[in-house]
Order: structure tokens, then sequence, then C-alpha cells
């Protein structure tokens, strides 16, 4: 399994940007599809966006589209989110997830995971 590790989370205004990133070690990132998920208290975790291995496909929730942006770049082992104009109700914390599909949609279908960042949009 690839390992992974999240950064670039934070506090910001509603209407803000974030980036997230997700670091991977092992050679092997580049076959792995890539997906965020978010989890905010007492919630469970919820599916946000995915990527393939090349990045030729992408897939995200409906709350999100045209605000987020999931990319990749192979050459440096690390998956992005973009965040746009984000909403109080994007605060969770967010996790990076690796898979061999990127059409999971529940977290049971990724098998490695980063230990999460925190994002908090203030209303």
């Amino acid at each position: 399994q690839v390992q992974l590790a999240e950064s670039g989370g934070g506090l910001v205004q509603a209407g803000g940007s974030l980036r997230l990133s997700c670091a991977a070690s092992g050679r092997t990132f580049s076959s792995y599809a890539m997906a965020w998920f978010r989890q905010a208290p007492g919630r469970e975790r919820y599916f946000v966006a995915a990527i393939n291995f090349s990045g030729g496909y992408t897939y995200y929730t409906n709350s999100v589209k045209g605000r987020f942006t999931i990319s990749r770049d192979n050459a440096k082992n690390t998956v992005y989110l973009q965040m746009n104009s984000l909403k109080p109700e994007d605060t969770a914390v967010y996790y990076c997830a690796g898979g061999s599909s990127p059409y999971g949609r529940m977290w049971g279908d990724f098998g490695s995971w980063g230990q999460g960042t925190q994002v908090t949009v203030s209303s």
C-alpha cells in the first residue's frame, strides 16, 4: 500500500480558497486512483472527489462541483484538492485515499489513507 500524508488545511473565511496536498511515498503512486473524503464532527466520512491514475478522469460529489478541483502530479507523487468559494458547510477533516479504482464512492472502496487535515470555514 502507498503511504499518504495530507497538508494545507487551516482556517479560512467563507468565500476563500485553500489547496490541500497529499504526498505519497512509494514508487507505485502513478498506478493508484486517488480520492478525497471529508468527515465533519459526528458524521460519517463522505466522498468528495476522485481522479484516475493518469488524471484523465475526475469525478466530484454534487455539493463541490464547480468549486473544487482534484489534480495530481505523478512526478511529485502528489495529489491536490483546490477548494474555492468555500462555505461553512465545507468544514471537516479532509482525508486523501488511494485505491485500485477511481469509481468507488465509499470509504471502504479505498485501502490507503492519510491522517487527515482540518479545514475550518468561518461565516
